[in-house]
C-alpha cells in the first residue's frame, strides 16, 4: 500500500503540471478578450495563446509610471502591470517581444527592457481608463524621466500604445 500511495504522489502532480493544472494554470478570460500573447510562452489558456480580459489584468500587481511623454505636455501617470511580470506569468523565453497595435504598428522590443526600465503595460492615464482614440486600451509605456538614455528615438517608437496582441519571439 505505501508502493502505490508514493507512485500515486508522484504521478499525480506531473499528471497536473502537464496539464496546467497548478500554479501556472492561467483562466480563460470571462470578459472581452483585450489582449493575446503568443510565441514562445509555456502558459496558454486559448489554444496557443494567453488572452487576457481587463479584469485579468487588473487583477495583477499594478504599477505607476509619472513621466513626461513626447506624445503630451506636462507630466502624466500611467498606471498598469509591469511588463516583466506578464511575460513571466506566461512563461515567455526568448529575447524579444514584438508588438502589434490595433492600426498595425509593429514593434520589436527586447524583452530585458523590461525588467530593466520597469515598462508598464498602461490600463490607465492619470486614473482614467485610456479609450482607442486616447491610446487606449493599452499602451507600452517607459518611464522617460527615470534615465537619460530612455529620452531617445528608439525607447519612443517601443511605447506603442493601442496594444492588442504581444507575441514573444
Amino acid at each position: 500500500m505505501g508502493a502505490a500511495r508514493i507512485l500515486f504522489g508522484l504521478l499525480v502532480p506531473a499528471f497536473l503540471v502537464a496539464h496546467g493544472a497548478l500554479a501556472g494554470d492561467l483562466p480563460a478570460p470571462t470578459g472581452a478578450p483585450i489582449l493575446s500573447i503568443s510565441g514562445k510562452i509555456a502558459i496558454t489558456n486559448t489554444g496557443d495563446r494567453a488572452e487576457f480580459d481587463l479584469a485579468m489584468l487588473e487583477a495583477m500587481r499594478q504599477a505607476t509610471v509619472i513621466t513626461h511623454a513626447p506624445w503630451y505636455d506636462g507630466t502624466l501617470r500611467f498606471d498598469g502591470v509591469p511588463l516583466a511580470e506578464l511575460m513571466e506569468r506566461v512563461g515567455a523565453t526568448g529575447t524579444t517581444v514584438t508588438a502589434v497595435a490595433l492600426n498595425d504598428y509593429v514593434v520589436d522590443i527586447p524583452i530585458e527592457d523590461f525588467g530593466r526600465f520597469g515598462v508598464v503595460l498602461a490600463l490607465k492615464q492619470d486614473g482614467a481608463y485610456m479609450p482607442v482614440r486616447g491610446k487606449g486600451p493599452l499602451f507600452i509605456i517607459y518611464p522617460f524621466d527615470s534615465d537619460p538614455r530612455l529620452q531617445a528615438e528608439i525607447f519612443y517608437r517601443r511605447a506603442a500604445w493601442q496594444v492588442r496582441r504581444l507575441v514573444a519571439r
